[in-house]
């Protein structure tokens, strides 16, 4: 009777440690990005287009004491009028599983191009906003975040 609760061989505990110990060591490594990843992901959704730093401000904490609550917001300068707005704000992570977190539509109604949420992180990465107008034009932010772990660096 093989249930949740039946006795296992010390053999089957030493099994299950070592597959534990070798998902801890190199599982992380395996599904992390990197700034290649993330470059990727940007020629893809935007072919290539020249960024320009400016107009957006990017706000998140410098060193974050918990990487499953990091809080983001994301301002662009804009006049949000029918023929000069910010249609998305897109926010990358070097760190993370997949490059892409998080996107922001918006259109001229919002009146303001800003936006705030949480996002979670697993070590110390950059964030990377990107903003999408409506003429086209890409402007771009970036900042690190250092994820500590009880206030200890990380």
């Amino acid at each position: 009777m093989a249930g949740p609760h039946a006795p296992r061989t010390r053999r089957a505990v030493l099994r299950l440690a070592a597959l534990a110990a070798a998902a801890a060591v190199i599982g992380p490594d395996l599904a992390r990005a990197d700034a290649k990843a993330v470059e990727a992901e940007l020629k893809k959704l935007f072919d290539g287009k020249t960024m320009a730093e400016g107009r957006v401000k990017l706000d998140v904490p410098q060193i974050a004491e918990n990487g499953l609550v990091v809080p983001i917001t994301v301002e662009v300068e804009s006049p949000m009028t029918e023929q000069d707005y910010v249609k998305a704000v897109h926010v990358f992570a070097d760190g993370n599983p997949l490059p892409g977190v998080l996107s922001f539509k918006f259109s001229p109604a919002a009146g303001r191009a800003s936006a705030s949420t949480r996002m979670r992180l697993a070590q110390t990465q950059n964030i990377i906003a990107v903003a999408e107008m409506s003429n086209g034009a890409l402007f771009t932010a970036k900042a690190e975040v250092k994820v500590t772990i009880g206030g200890c660096g990380g």
